[in-house]
Order: C-alpha cells, then sequence, then structure tokens
C-alpha cells in the first residue's frame, strides 16, 4: 500500500541533511588547515547557494587574511547574465545607507533591474568578522527553515574562520615550539634522545587541546543568539554565554529548566520536548521564561537532533530566540484592531482601500456590515456597484472613472440598495495617495440612514409647521380684515339704500337724502382708516432688532433647507464674502425672507430635466454702506409680463400657491430700510432675487421704525 509523502516530514529530512553538509563542509581539513578565509567562505557559500536555492549569495570579510577587506560571491546560473559579483557590493552599501537614515531593516535588494528579497546573517558576535547575504526572486524568502540554514551556515563559517586562525596561531606556535625542542633536543640528544621526542608531543598535544577548547568556546559565545546542547535523553550538556547571562543560572541548575517556564505554558512545552525526544522530530515552540531580572520574557525556542552513521540521536542543538519585543508588538496591534473593529461598528464606520492597477479592495470588517456582504467573499467593482442604488448608479460611475484619471480626494453621498430592496444612505471620503501606478485610495464609508431619515422627517415637520403657520397666518389677517371693514361697509350699503328711498320720494327727502350721504362718506372714511389702521400694523409692527452676521444667518437657513432641497434633486452652491460687515436687523423675519426665497427657487426648477437645477446663493458688499444676497435659480425665468406684479399681494404663478410670500418678503426687507427685486440671469436661464439692506454701521441708532 502506498503512503503518501509527508511535505513536513520531507522538509525536517532536507533541513538536516542541509545542516550536516554543512557542519561536514567545516569539518574538512584541508579547508581550514591550509586554506585562506576567502577559499573557506567561498566553499561554504557553494553550498549554501544550492542548498536555498539562491540568485545569489554574498559574504563581505572585514580581514581578508592580508588585514584588508575582501567579498566572495557566488551567482546562480540562471542569473549570471543579470547579476555580477561586484553589483551586489555596490547595491549593498546603497542599501545599507537607506537602512542607516530610515531604521528599518534590510529587506529588499535592487540589483542588475530586479528587485529581489534578500536575508543577512552576521559573521561573529556583532558582525565583527564580516556578513553573508542571500539573494533571491521569492517574495517570501526566507521562510523559517531557510532563515536556520543561513544562521548555521554563518555559525559554521564563522567557526571555520576562527579554526584557520587558531590553527595559524598554533602552527606558529609550534615552530617555534619545534625549534626550541630542536636545540634542546640537540644539546640532551646525547643524554637521553626518547625522553626529549617524548616530552616535545606532550607538549604539542597539550598546546593543541587548548587551543581548541578556546577556539570552541569562542565561535559558541560568538553565535548571536542563545545556543545549548542537550543529550540524548534531554539533559543539559552545553550553554554559551548568553544563555547564562539570560537566565542567570549556572550549568547544573539550568538541568532544572522545566520550572523557569511560565506555569501557563509549562505543560504544553514538556509536553512537546518529550515527545521530540521520544520521535526524534524537531522540537519547535514559543513560550514564556523566567528572566535574570525576576520578570517573564518571550523566547523561541528550536532543537534539531544530531544523528551518528547509524540514524541514533546523539545529541541536541538547540537554539533560543529572544521574540518579547515581537510579542508586546503583536499584543499592541491585536489591541489596536480590536479597539476599531469597536470604534468602527459604534460609529457605523468602516474603512477600505482600493489599488487602482489592479482594482484589489481591502475592506474592514464593518465595511462588509454595511454592505451586507459576507466577510470571506473578495470584493471587486462590480460587487460595490450591484450595490448601489440605480437612481445613484450614474453618479458612482462618473465618479470611479475620474479618480481614475484624475486622482484626487473623494467626498460622495450616495444610496445602496440591498438584496431586500430596502435603501441605505452612505456617506464616503477617501484619499488618493501615489503617482500613476501606484495610485491607492483609503477611505472610509460611514452608513448616515438613520441620520437622513432623521433630517427628513424632521424637514416634514418643519415643512407642516410652516404651511400650517402660514395658512393660520393669511386666516387671522382675513378674519382681522373682515372685522374691522365689515361695519363700515354696512353701514355705506344701509345709508345708500336710505339715499334712494329719500330721493325716491315724493317729494323727494332732499335734506334727509343729503344727511345720508354725508354719514355714507363718514362710513366710507371709516373703512379706509381700517384699512390703513391695518396696513400700518403690518407694515409698522415692533419687532427685535440685533447685530446680525447675514453669513451665519444663511448657514442656518441653508442648513434647515437641505433636506427639502436634496429630496428635489437641488445642487446648491454658497459664495459667502469672507468680508462681509454686520447688519442690524431681526434674525426670524430676516431669516424668513432668505427661506422663501430658497424655496421659491427650488419650486422654480421643479419640472427641470435637461440641465443640472443648480442653486446659487451669494452675498457681498454692496458700495460702501450695503450688504447684498442674491439667489439664482436654473428655472424657466420669470415672464415679463409678471414682473410688475410679482410682489403683489395674492399674485402667484405656482399652481397652488397662495401669492403671499414674496409680498411678504417685500415688506420684511423695506422695514429694513432696504429694497427686493428680480432680474433675468444673464448667465443662462432662471431668474435671481436679490434684497440689500444697510450694514450695521450705517443704520446705528437710526433702525427701521
Amino acid at each position: 500500500m502506498d503512503v503518501p509523502p509527508d511535505p513536513a516530514a520531507d522538509e525536517a529530512s532536507r533541513l538536516r541533511r542541509c545542516l550536516s553538509d554543512l557542519v561536514s563542509i567545516v569539518a574538512l581539513p584541508a579547508l581550514w588547515i591550509d586554506g585562506a578565509p576567502s577559499r573557506i567562505v567561498g566553499t561554504l557559500l557553494d553550498g549554501l547557494l544550492g542548498m536555498l536555492d539562491a540568485a545569489f549569495v554574498f559574504a563581505r570579510l572585514n580581514d581578508g587574511g592580508d588585514g584588508s577587506p575582501a567579498e566572495v560571491a557566488r551567482v546562480s546560473e540562471p542569473w549570471i547574465a543579470t547579476i555580477r559579483p561586484r553589483q551586489i557590493g555596490q547595491a549593498l552599501d546603497t542599501a545599507q545607507r537607506e537602512v542607516s537614515t530610515s531604521g528599518r531593516p534590510l529587506t529588499r535588494l535592487g540589483i542588475g533591474g530586479a528587485q529581489l528579497a534578500v536575508a543577512c546573517a552576521r559573521l561573529g558576535l556583532q558582525g565583527d568578522i564580516g556578513v553573508v547575504i542571500v539573494g533571491s526572486e521569492r517574495m517570501d524568502f526566507p521562510v523559517d527553515s531557510e532563515r536556520l540554514i543561513l544562521e548555521v551556515a554563518a555559525n559554521q563559517t564563522t567557526m571555520g574562520l576562527q579554526q584557520a586562525r587558531s590553527l595559524s596561531e598554533q602552527r606558529r606556535v609550534a615552530a617555534e615550539l619545534d625549534g626550541h625542542v630542536a636545540q634542546r633536543t640537540r644539546e640532551l640528544a646525547a643524554a637521553n634522545d626518547e625522553l626529549t621526542k617524548e616530552i616535545a608531543e606532550r607538549l604539542r598535544t597539550e598546546q593543541a587541546l587548548r587551543a581548541h577548547a578556546l577556539n570552541f568556546q569562542i565561535t559558541v559565545d560568538s553565535i548571536p543568539g542563545m545556543v545549548h546542547t542537550m543529550t540524548a535523553t534531554g539533559a543539559v550538556e552545553f550553554v554559551n554565554h548568553q544563555v547564562l547571562s539570560y537566565f542567570g543560572k549556572t550549568l547544573e541548575e539550568l538541568n532544572d529548566w522545566s520550572v523557569l517556564v511560565h506555569p501557563d505554558d509549562r505543560s504544553r512545552v514538556v509536553d512537546l520536548w518529550t515527545r521530540s525526544v521520544a520521535t526524534g522530530e524537531p522540537f519547535d515552540a514559543e513560550h514564556r521564561v523566567l528572566r535574570a531580572d525576576g520578570t517573564y520574557g518571550w523566547l523561541h525556542a528550536r532543537g534539531l537532533p544530531l544523528r551518528d552513521t547509524s540514524g541514533s540521536i546523539v545529541r541536541w542543538y538547540n537554539l533560543l530566540t529572544d521574540i518579547d519585543e515581537r510579542k508586546r508588538a503583536e499584543d499592541e496591534l491585536r489591541r489596536s484592531e480590536a479597539f476599531l473593529a469597536e470604534a468602527q461598528q459604534l460609529s457605523r464606520v468602516g474603512s477600505f482601500s482600493w489599488h487602482l492597477a489592479t482594482d484589489d479592495i481591502m475592506c474592514s470588517e464593518q465595511w462588509h456590515r454595511i454592505f451586507e456582504i459576507d466577510r470571506d467573499v473578495r470584493v471587486s467593482l462590480d460587487m460595490v456597484g450591484a450595490r448601489i442604488h440605480p437612481d445613484d448608479l450614474p453618479a458612482f460611475a462618473a465618479e470611479v472613472e475620474r479618480s481614475r484619471r484624475d486622482g484626487g480626494d473623494v467626498q460622495l453621498e450616495i444610496r445602496l440598495q440591498m438584496p431586500d430592496r430596502t435603501v441605505k444612505h452612505i456617506h464616503v471620503v477617501a484619499h488618493c495617495r501615489g503617482d500613476h501606478d501606484q495610485r491607492e485610495y483609503i477611505g472610509a464609508v460611514q452608513d448616515v440612514t438613520q441620520r437622513r431619515r432623521s433630517e427628513e422627517a424632521l424637514a416634514q415637520v418643519r415643512s407642516d409647521l410652516a404651511h400650517v403657520a402660514r395658512v393660520t397666518s393669511l386666516g387671522v389677517l382675513t378674519a382681522s380684515i373682515a372685522h374691522e371693514v365689515n361695519q363700515p361697509l354696512s353701514g355705506i350699503i344701509t345709508n345708500s339704500a336710505t339715499c334712494i328711498r329719500m330721493l325716491d320720494a315724493d317729494p323727494p327727502n332732499v335734506d334727509g337724502a343729503r344727511e345720508t350721504a354725508r354719514r355714507t362718506i363718514r362710513d366710507g372714511n371709516r373703512a379706509s382708516e381700517v384699512v390703513g389702521r391695518l396696513r400700518a400694523l403690518f407694515s409698522r409692527k415692533d419687532f427685535t432688532l440685533e447685530p446680525l452676521d447675514l453669513n451665519e444667518a444663511t448657514r442656518e437657513v441653508i442648513a434647515l433647507s437641505l433636506g427639502d432641497l436634496q429630496r428635489n434633486r437641488i445642487l446648491l452652491q454658497s459664495v459667502l464674502a469672507e468680508d462681509l460687515p454686520t447688519v442690524t436687523a431681526d434674525r426670524i423675519q430676516l431669516q424668513q425672507v432668505v427661506l422663501n426665497l430658497l424655496r421659491n427657487a427650488s419650486d422654480a426648477m421643479v419640472d427641470v430635466h435637461d440641465r443640472p437645477r443648480l442653486l446659487l446663493i451669494t452675498t457681498e458688499r454692496e458700495g460702501d454702506a450695503h450688504v447684498r444676497l442674491s439667489v439664482r435659480d436654473a428655472g424657466t425665468g420669470i415672464a415679463p409680463q409678471s414682473l410688475d406684479s410679482l410682489f403683489d399681494a395674492f399674485y402667484t404663478t405656482k399652481r397652488g400657491g397662495m401669492g403671499v410670500g414674496l409680498f411678504v418678503s417685500r415688506s420684511i426687507i423695506e422695514r429694513h430700510d432696504g429694497r427686493l427685486w428680480v432680474e433675468p440671469n444673464r448667465d443662462g436661464p432662471g431668474a435671481i432675487f436679490a434684497f440689500s439692506i444697510p450694514s450695521a454701521h450705517d443704520n446705528a441708532g437710526d433702525g427701521p421704525a
């Protein structure tokens, strides 16, 4: 029965072979006994190039053997025509300058027009011997196993160079010792030749052993990491200086290493280590340990077994890496992401990014909630377009096209239509960054459905109240006029009938008719006086004067009218002068005029379908003593025959209109010593309604009566 291949086992097997090969290379006597540093490094680079399937492997030595720096490079066959060894050193110098400026680690290197992922390893404890750089065309390079191979290769290279240096020193010492022994031998040859040879051999052996032990300790202590070895059964055998410093324990104390593991991690780590010892599989775990300062820190522990020729495990090599800062950063990132997600959910705001060259779209969880698209679905522009309300789809498509063509920031309010036909209102803002092919939008989408519904309900209530107020005011005015005028009119009718009867009498009662005519004249004057008093009451009634910022009052009216204007698809633009002086006016009455002009302009464009329904409101100085407000629409305009009657009471050009709005508005403006007029729009269809009133310094102390 065929057993399916196990990728993990194959990778572990390949990793063991690579590490074994690296150890074997350094173990070659011919390599480090008589070899120069560049030869040692070149041999290891040859092996490393094939193990990592890299584009190039490059080493820079601080001392090439003659006291000066040296560089050694190996380039794989497919890249020989693209990469030259000298280019690697030049690109590395440039990248290191950028790294020292930005503070970011070196992960990419541009060589010969190609962008390669790179991994670096230092030779020596602090890179005092040199550095090894490996480049690959894979953007995910290096993975953990490749990083481990590179680190072991760097350590083995360090060991080889230090062994070569140590043995060179041994040869020098041995040469001096040989000379001394030869001299002593010649002097004592006659006495005891065999004894001299034995002593010399012992001295050489002891010197070599001392040099080898010293070289091994220096090599292990120079490795930029915590290294220790364990027996086949799991007992601690050797640790380097970094391990002793990190834990603050002796070698004997470290044999009971499990007590140093955090209680929450201890059972898991011990089980993993026990399984590795039993099965021979590599050990890999991240856990917290008690440090020398009494606090817990995160470590990444990796262990590989060393086997003899029969396959039995004879020793475990273990590397401990301090990952405490990385873990803290990951925890902080998770907290930040959780806070952001909660904040977006509370504020109904979702975020997104859109890369124009690839149309890749990434969205937050709240964005998916707003659009009601499954979190696991890959979002596309077509998918977003399918959610846009059909009436708003042209505006959305136009904005997408403009963004592709011109870039620039985006601000848009559109509607979404969900699969169940419900409608949502969203507000979109996005910022464009990058140039040309790298252009990308970063933006936010806010669900403003509740706000829009509230605004529409409030606007409807305001509209209803305004209508009721207008009807009520007109009813009160009509009742007042009827009550005041009814009595004198009744007297006139009665007197006229009496006068006719007196004149029809035979003979006519001329004196009585004359008196009756005088009473008729009296009642007519009385009716005229009633109308005059009502007019005076309407045009001269008391109102509150206060210093007023016309721009501020206008903005308030715009805010109140915005819902009605948007429902009627009116595009409102405002150009309010920044240097506008204040006026002395009744805020409510003046805002009623502005509101009436805005509504009239909106009503004038209801039947416009062949052009934008553009409404422009402006404020400006008029001379030195007046300010002016204008409202321009793009409607059908005012017929010439209506210009003279437009501001008369009860005259209207609108269906269902009452004809009092402009009449009342002109009365209010005249009470402010101003004037209200209309003129054709010179820049296109429509009309311009405008009023002008004195500024505050002009009518100070002499306000409207």
